[in-house]
């Protein structure tokens, strides 16, 4: 996660070397230059507008702003104009999401995400946008291998958050994953922008919370070596999803609804991967929603299951032995009593 060295800015600009240095990021995220305007997905919280800083200065007829409000905090409405100001003051068009219905149930923070990209995506085609970009840096991938290697996940939990992947159709960029939260906190404090500090990341009751913390507090868990970790973790884990796009073209077949692998000789990562695949394939087909699901969601009980000739059940789907190959199939819907 090394950084070039930024030249000194300049007294009309203080952002010239900061600005040159975000918008190389932003150009190797997303693999080539954008040939149309950038979504960034700014919430108001100091990362995002620091993002928002350094991408107007460093393309400020490329850019367009979208704030999600999930309607879930009193404050969020008013978090929201704040960005909705500054964007005006700067002529950035900017628009307010709202999800269509309240977001509600368990694992509300896991079902707000989902909704976050579901909109961000949708305005992003909407608008014709080259990309989405969010404003993760180091400390929040550090913070992101912590807590996924205290939960045991395995090689793509602890590869972190990409700098581009694709949600909800759309490609998310992530520009400042060689950025420090200090520096970008430093970047608004120095242009005495606006922004609002989320009282759920001081709260103790999140996860995250208290992994920021453990970080805070201890100076021998580097966030740059663990984030550094993270991305080499991504690197095997790019190489090990080639090698499964080629299982599923050899060992998969799609039959209506249906998905049925052959995982025979195979060793288990891979089969795991196939079978995640296979799940989101069937759910996909049927349109299932619930409950919510990730393509770095625990099957071990379900590889278990099938392993030793017995069906399992997991996030709406039914897997089976058939012979020599696994079926997947949309689990019939429960009896009422």
């Amino acid at each position: 996660m090394s950084k070039r060295a930024a030249p000194a800015p300049s007294a009309s600009n203080p952002l010239d070397g900061e600005a040159a240095r975000f918008a190389d990021d932003l150009t190797r995220a997303l693999g080539r230059v954008a040939d149309a305007p950038v979504l960034l997905a700014v919430s108001g919280g100091p990362d995002s507008m620091a993002m928002l800083a350094l991408a107007h200065a460093a393309m400020p007829d490329g850019i367009t702003v979208a704030t999600v409000d999930h309607g879930l905090r009193e404050d969020a409405a008013a978090e929201a104009k704040l960005v909705a100001d500054w964007c005006a003051a700067h002529h950035v068009a900017h628009a307010t999401l709202h999800p269509a219905a309240p977001v509600a149930g368990a694992s509300l923070q896991a079902r707000a995400r989902t909704a976050r990209y579901a909109l961000l995506a949708e305005h992003a085609r909407a608008i014709g946008a080259a990309c989405v970009a969010t404003a993760h840096h180091v400390d929040d991938q550090a913070e992101t291998f912590l807590m996924r290697a205290a939960r045991g996940s395995g090689l793509a939990g602890l590869a972190g958050v990409r700098a581009r992947t694709i949600i909800a159709g759309a490609t998310i960029v992530r520009p400042l994953l060689d950025w420090r939260r200090a520096e970008l906190r430093a970047i608004v404090r120095r242009l005495d922008m606006r922004f609002v500090d989320d009282p759920a990341n001081a709260d103790p009751r999140h996860d995250r919370t208290r992994f920021r913390q453990l970080l805070g507090a201890n100076e021998w868990l580097d966030p740059p070596n663990l984030a550094r970790a993270a991305a080499a973790l991504a690197d095997v884990d790019a190489d090990v999803r080639a090698t499964v796009d080629w299982l599923w073209a050899s060992h998969a077949v799609v039959d209506g609804g249906a998905v049925r692998i052959s995982p025979a000789d195979l060793p288990r990562e891979l089969r795991r991967r196939l079978v995640r695949r296979a799940i989101a394939a069937v759910r996909d087909t049927a349109g299932i929603a619930s409950p919510v699901w990730s393509e770095s969601a625990n099957v071990e009980a379900l590889l278990d299951s099938l392993a030793v000739g017995r069906r399992a059940t997991q996030a709406g789907v039914i897997a089976a032995p058939q012979g020599e190959s696994w079926r997947f199939r949309p689990a019939p819907p429960r009896r009422s009593h």
